[in-house]
């Protein structure tokens, strides 16, 4: 097959994500491209509003604060956002979570209310969500170090947030979810704090884009590699590309990816990420790692997002789920 996208047989959505996308219409596969970055973000911020800690209470249900952390620079603080459900005594399991929006959008409060809903009340879960630095503005390593600067102070502060610094789970979505996987390495490799597991949400894992996925959804998946490339770019400045980037910028990068915790991957079957997260769990297991793989037949970038109520979507919730309270109850 040769000649561009338009030669390559892709997946097929699933009939309800097929609709949600159809219904969102040209935003939900418009194009993230160098010049537009900046109306973007501007976008995004207009689009996805911090919510109040007041209704991130929602009514009581939750207890909500925000903590200062000094970043490792000492140029500034991260800000966490802790959550867990109203009432619960004694210390909880902590998903330590990182927000998606490809390195350049999206904030530690609006993810809040729906891991608060999916997790932090039926697993007993607290929450810390952290509001790490933006590129273009801030490039690698930036915030995978104010990521590590959180993770270190909230073990260390273990009884301030009141969780188990024994039982945390690292993870997130997209980009949060290539930063939970850097994140891994970089604390294995410090000897900083060592996670039970690593949830692994269609991770952004490789800056090269030459994965097969990458090539065949390109102009068909709502996140693409021209997307992906743009992002990429804005993180890695002039290191973009280069032959020796560090893992802990692009995971995908590593070569060593024994003694980490176990590990939960997923992707859809028709997403830009497919291959790069395959290939992860795959190496995972080549190094005699805990890795549980999953790729969602007729999934897109985000689908959840886009289609929350589709039978897809909870499956895929329901299986994140499993895996969560496996790991939480070794």
């Amino acid at each position: 097959m040769t000649g561009g996208s338009a030669a390559w047989q892709v997946p097929a959505l699933d009939p309800q994500v097929g609709a949600a996308v159809a219904a969102a219409g040209a935003g939900a596969r418009e194009v993230l491209t160098p010049e537009g970055l900046a109306a973007w973000q501007e976008r995004d911020r207009a689009d996805r509003p911090r919510p109040t800690l007041e209704r991130l209470r929602d009514g009581g249900r939750f207890e909500v604060a925000e903590q200062s952390v000094p970043r490792a620079d000492g140029e500034g603080d991260v800000t966490l956002v802790s959550a867990r459900p109203a009432g619960v005594h004694g210390v909880l399991p902590l998903l330590y979570y990182l927000h998606g929006g490809g390195m350049v959008t999206g904030n530690a409060w609006s993810v809040l209310p729906r891991l608060l809903r999916g997790w932090a009340l039926p697993l007993g879960l607290a929450v810390v969500s952290v509001e790490y630095r933006l590129a273009p503005r801030t490039r690698f390593p930036g915030a995978l170090e104010d990521c590590y600067a959180g993770l270190v102070w909230a073990v260390e502060h273990a009884g301030v947030l009141g969780v188990d610094a024994r039982r945390v789970v690292i993870g997130g979505k997209s980009a949060g979810g290539g930063l939970a996987a850097a994140l891994a390495l970089l604390t294995r490799d410090r000897g900083g704090p060592a996670p039970l597991g690593q949830l692994l949400l269609s991770p952004m894992l490789d800056d090269r884009g030459d994965t097969f996925s990458s090539r065949q959804m390109a102009g068909r998946d709502t996140w693409d590699r021209a997307s992906n490339a743009t992002a990429w770019q804005a993180l890695l400045g002039e290191r973009y590309g280069a032959a020796d980037l560090s893992p802990y910028a692009a995971p995908a990068r590593a070569t060593d990816l024994a003694r980490l915790p176990a590990t939960y991957v997923e992707a859809g079957s028709a997403e830009t990420f497919r291959d790069e997260a395959v290939a992860y769990a795959n190496a995972i297991w080549q190094a005699g790692g805990d890795a549980e793989l999953h790729v969602w037949p007729g999934a897109c970038h985000g689908f959840d997002t886009l289609a929350p109520d589709a039978t897809l979507s909870r499956d895929a919730h329901a299986a994140r789920t499993r895996w969560l309270r496996r790991v939480l109850q070794r």
